[in-house]
């Protein structure tokens, strides 16, 4: 089994830019696995900058769903895999089985085992970036209380299997095992 590293960290924290120095660590090539999906102009911007910052060193995957079969075939083509992020995966998962349905919650909590199952089987090093969304006030509605939700007990998984954990806060990454 490879080492996985789990980072979460709120919005604009550094966690990304940590994880791709700690992934550069590994040497090249590397492995980009993003789950963002460009649904806008904005965010496609945003998807923009990344490329560019990471530079030709990595070969990015796109892939909103299916993170834990996007992984496996990432296995072994090089030196580590970033996964940016967890917390856009789940959102993900949370329109795909339609956030109403009451099995949504079960079903997405499926996926994450099955990932932390595929990240035990690993032989390449994977670092997962996830954003920390619970350490505000409680939302709203419904929908970002269970989105809030979800994100918390994923963290709570992935931080409890992997090998190493970080909070990124203010742009400092703090090692938390």
């Amino acid at each position: 089994m490879a080492k996985t590293i789990f980072i979460t960290g709120g919005a604009r924290s550094g966690k990304s830019r940590f994880a791709e120095e700690l992934a550069r660590q590994f040497g090249a090539p590397l492995c980009y696995l993003a789950t963002a999906q460009a649904l806008d102009d904005e965010m496609a911007e945003r998807v923009k900058r990344h490329r560019l910052r990471r530079g030709d060193a990595w070969q990015t995957i796109e892939e909103p769903l299916h993170l834990s079969h996007a992984l496996a075939r990432c296995d072994g083509t090089g030196e580590a895999v970033l996964v940016d992020c967890l917390t856009l995966w789940l959102s993900n998962l949370l329109f795909h089985y339609d956030e109403r349905e009451e099995d949504a919650e079960a079903r997405i909590m499926e996926d994450v085992r099955r990932l932390t199952a595929t990240l035990r089987e690993m032989r390449t090093p994977v670092i997962v970036v996830s954003n920390e969304v619970g350490q505000g006030i409680v939302p709203e509605n419904r929908l970002a209380r269970r989105f809030r939700d979800i994100a918390g007990q994923a963290n709570q998984l992935l931080a409890a299997m992997a090998d190493e954990a970080y909070v990124a806060i203010s742009g400092i990454p703090l090692r938390l095992k």
